[in-house]
């Protein structure tokens, strides 16, 4: 039983912190909403989220954290004894959150070293539809990251956090390389991948519907953001992909109709990944390579077991 309700935000760290910006805030199609001292609030216009991205002005590129929302504070002060009575560091303990929106929570470090975020009370948005046609994200999908040992970490966020897996990649050589996690009936709003060191694989954005992720995809291409890959559609989430980099070489994805699974009927497959039907439905995007994976690894986060300092 977890006691998360949804993903709320990705905050990173750059050292271009302008480029970074305008990035997110033009081509990607996000919106700015405050900034202080360097730090940037991003949010998505289909999202009562306050924001779905925090940019932090830094010396080095990494994630500063991950945040999650629960239902109320007295899962939040739960979620902290149980992790505490655990043996899990905590960075703070519940209590009032300092950033768009307010609420309460508390912030921690995962297996991997990954600050995590949990709150509750958060004030709502206000947001709106997002129309027909129009190309923008509607909210935050999910995020997969990067890790050296995936059943260590799928081990953790189980026993800790509540995640449940749902489905699972596999390849003939190279065993299990990613396991889709999720917190409610969304197929998954984490992915743990298997990689070479802790890191963001990819962080994923929510559009519309099939025309407005196409022409989103398409915005970017003519913008002369190269398309790492995609566009397709996945069989795993059955849902559409088109990645690119941000101008930090984090991988960004446009994403639509991601699955919703039966609690009570669902169970876990394990897809072969070197299958062109598991990793491309649709036969449109390039066969997944090497080169895909490399740039998906990112650089090693810098951020490991260090508290960010906002």
């Amino acid at each position: 039983m977890t006691l998360l309700t949804h993903l709320r935000h990705v905050d990173l760290a750059v050292p271009d912190y302008d480029k970074q910006l305008e990035f997110y805030s033009g081509v990607w199609g996000l919106t700015q909403v405050a900034e202080d001292s360097g730090i940037s609030f991003l949010a998505a216009e289909g999202s009562p989220e306050q924001y779905v991205v925090r940019l932090r002005k830094a010396d080095e590129k990494r994630l500063d954290l991950v945040s999650y929302g629960a239902a109320n504070a007295s899962d939040v002060d739960t979620l902290a004894e149980q992790l505490l009575a655990g043996g899990v560091q905590l960075l703070s303990q519940p209590g009032r959150v300092d950033t768009p929106g307010g609420g309460y929570g508390f912030r921690f470090f995962d297996v991997d070293g990954r600050t995590v975020e949990v709150s509750a009370d958060v004030a709502a948005r206000q947001h709106r539809k997002i129309e027909e046609k129009e190309s923008i994200p509607v909210k935050l999908s999910h995020v997969v990251f990067n890790s050296p040992d995936i059943d260590r970490t799928r081990d953790w966020y189980e026993r800790y956090l509540g995640f449940r897996l749902t489905d699972s990649l596999a390849h003939p050589r190279m065993g299990e390389v990613l396991n889709f996690m999720r917190i409610s009936n969304l197929h998954h709003s984490m992915g743990i991948a298997k990689g070479p060191h802790t890191s963001v694989n990819h962080i994923s954005f929510e559009m519309r519907g099939v025309d407005e992720y196409m022409r989103g995809s398409g915005r970017l291409l003519r913008a002369g953001h190269r398309s790492l890959w995609g566009p397709g559609r996945h069989l795993a989430g059955d849902n559409t992909f088109t990645y690119f980099q941000d101008p930090h070489g984090n991988v960004v994805e446009y994403t639509t109709e991601l699955e919703t699974v039966d609690e009570d009927l669902w169970h876990p497959h394990v897809y072969d990944v070197s299958s062109p039907d598991v990793t491309d439905q649709w036969g449109t995007a390039a066969p997944v390579s090497e080169q895909i994976f490399a740039e998906m690894f990112n650089d090693p986060d810098r951020g490991c077991f260090v508290a960010p300092p906002a």
